[in-house]
């Protein structure tokens, strides 16, 4: 059985990325079919709890307030609401809901308060819960474990390297500081990054080491094709090729054999046979749902009609790690530190960022 390596090296990742298409396929295929069911694929719903207004400058994002977008701003969502789309997204097939907060780093606090009571009535509806919340501190993360968090994601995006093209508002070494403080807790967890924003296939294969490297590796690992969304510095950045797409998802797999490889932005610009293709190179994971945080997702009935198609179906909760016990808020040993954290603001000039923001400005005024 393949075994799961932790020395991967970028010479080697761009050997396997650019192997004949075929060979490529049915080395990942292999590897897929050693660590995981092929026809089972993991159905995650993704919650914008909180949208817009993010001070951040992520060069892909349209709820950064800098550019302007045509997001609609929202204040957080209360815990019914997201009840009521956690119940919706189970009765359609998930097993997960993933919130995300456009926040740059969590906030003790009532806001902070609510997620966790989010949190707690999700997993008590014996579904994953994931968040996306930006930055956390140790005392944060375990606070979220003590809740019944599943999963944390927080996405490296791409290489080091190329990461100070996209964004200058935070640095790289605290997206991998924030993943070393989910790991001091039981929480999963997920992060992967975005391919088309300009990125070299060097790039591509630099964040695979990236989050190869990590030991252990990810449990799940989000592949995004960019969304190029108007208003934004990579407005007018081509669409990523399917082959691309494939090629990134098999040359996962075949690095990260345990993780769960997830087809996430992008699959409307998809076919259903370009993500079949996807699914044999070792992709076992979507997110369904007709939206992902502010781009377009497929419908979930076509969805299922896809998996009907394909012969796939969808995973249980909990069959990779099982569920975690939720703390009542009255009961808890870890309480708000009211910690400010010096996470780094990097503050180099990316032109194009810069360029977006004053025709921003311009539209705003």
């Amino acid at each position: 059985m393949n075994q799961t390596r932790h020395d991967w090296t970028k010479e080697e990742i761009l050997d396997i990325y650019n192997k004949p298409l075929m060979e490529l396929l049915y080395e990942a295929a292999t590897i897929h079919r050693q660590h995981h069911d092929p026809n089972t694929v993991q159905v995650s719903t993704l919650l914008s709890i909180k949208t817009g207004g993010c001070p951040e400058d992520c060069g892909y994002c349209p709820q950064a307030a800098r550019y302007h977008t045509n997001v609609e701003g929202n204040d957080l969502m209360s815990v019914q609401q997201v009840k009521a789309q956690a119940l919706r997204a189970k009765a359609s097939g998930s097993s997960r809901v993933c919130m995300g907060a456009a926040w740059r780093n969590v906030k003790d606090g009532p806001e902070f308060d609510q997620v966790l009571e989010m949190v707690r009535t999700i997993n008590k509806l014996d579904m994953e819960v994931c968040c996306t919340l930006g930055m956390v501190t140790e005392n944060q993360a375990k606070r979220l474990a003590e809740a019944g968090l599943y999963a944390y994601n927080h996405n490296l995006d791409t290489s080091e390297e190329y990461y100070t093209e996209v964004i200058s508002t935070r640095g790289y070494e605290d997206r991998l500081q924030t993943i070393e403080n989910v790991r001091k807790t039981n929480v999963t967890v997920c992060s992967g990054g975005i391919i088309g924003m300009g990125e070299s296939e060097q790039d591509r294969a630099g964040m695979l080491v990236a989050l190869s490297t990590l030991n252990p590796q990810p449990e799940s690992v989000p592949i995004n094709a960019l969304v190029a969304v108007e208003g934004t510095p990579m407005e007018d950045q081509k669409p990523v090729e399917i082959w691309e797409m494939i090629r990134m998802v098999a040359t996962t797999r075949i690095v990260m054999p345990e993780t769960q490889v997830r087809l996430s932005a992008g699959r409307t610009e998809m076919t259903r046979e370009g993500q079949a293709l996807c699914f044999f190179a070792g992709a076992n994971s979507i997110f369904a749902g007709d939206k992902l945080l502010t781009t377009p997702n497929p419908d979930v009935n076509e969805d299922m009609e896809m998996f009907k198609q394909l012969g796939l179906i969808p995973q249980k909760p909990f069959i990779k790690i099982s569920q975690p016990q939720t703390v009542e808020a009255a009961d808890s040993q870890f309480t708000a530190l009211g910690e400010k954290p010096k996470w780094s603001r990097p503050g180099h000039i990316i032109e194009r960022n810069e360029l977006a923001k004053e025709k921003g400005a311009v539209s705003k005024s």
